[in-house]
């Protein structure tokens, strides 16, 4: 497995342990992971703190041509707000873990010139489809559904 993907995973779990939903993420520079974070919505009662958020957040102020250069790895498919935050800092590539439980907007993030590497990885797939199973409603919270 991806060593960084691998590291997104265990902030998934890292999210799931302290009752938040499993998603995790990594930032990577070069080749060194500059930002970490988990969904973190349900911890700290943000509506804004999803995996690719607190990633961001915690790499703290970078130049922009870091973020040019930067890879983003997420264990699920980023919605819209975390696909705009890709684009306003010009990340140019975003691995995502899977997309069969949740497909965030692929197809916008790749006309303005992404590039998108999805892995459907089964440990990824597993873990949100059992949370989905365990906690639906807190999912649909999560995603913007009723």
């Amino acid at each position: 497995m991806d060593k960084y993907l691998a590291a997104a995973i265990d902030e998934a779990q890292k999210g799931l342990r302290a009752g938040g939903i499993p998603i995790g993420s990594v930032l990577v520079v070069d080749g060194q992971i500059v930002g970490r974070g988990h969904n973190q919505r349900t911890q700290k009662g943000s509506s804004v703190l999803h995996a690719e958020m607190d990633c961001l957040e915690n790499a703290g102020r970078l130049k922009a041509s870091d973020y040019r250069k930067a890879v983003l790895y997420s264990t699920l498919s980023p919605c819209d707000m975390c696909s705009g935050a890709v684009l306003l800092y010009g990340i140019p590539k975003v691995v995502v873990g899977e997309n069969s439980t949740f497909r965030g907007p692929e197809d916008h993030l790749r006309s303005r010139g992404v590039q998108l590497e999805i892995l459907e990885d089964e440990e990824c797939i597993k873990m949100m489809r059992d949370f989905i199973a365990a906690h639906p409603a807190l999912w649909n919270e999560d995603i913007g559904e009723p």
